[in-house]
């Protein structure tokens, strides 16, 4: 069985899926998980560690840091930090963060 797209039959299995997933609406819900769940490879283990909590809410990613001085260098950091995470959604998935 070839994968892939084969133009003969049609469109392939992940296509259709993606397909689907965005007809039900669940597909931006689906990048969000993917991109919170890889956040220690994102930012590396420093960060990883010092976030409390996180989630993203109409475009915006609300983070808890337990660090002062890391909160700070990712306030500097807001746009290099955005364009990695909508790199790596593969999308927009965010245009701003919030930092508590």
């Amino acid at each position: 069985m070839k994968k892939g797209r084969n133009h003969q039959d049609g469109i392939s299995i992940n296509e259709a899926l993606d397909g689907y997933f965005k007809a039900l609406g669940v597909d931006e819900k689906m990048h969000e998980t993917r991109v919170l769940s890889q956040w220690g490879k994102l930012m590396g283990d420093a960060v990883n560690k010092r976030t409390e909590k996180k989630y993203i809410k109409n475009k915006i990613l609300y983070l808890n840091i337990n660090s002062a001085v890391m909160r700070d260098e990712l306030q500097h950091d807001k746009e290099a930090i955005i364009e990695k995470i909508n790199t790596a959604a593969g999308v927009e998935l965010i245009n701003d963060i919030y930092l508590r």
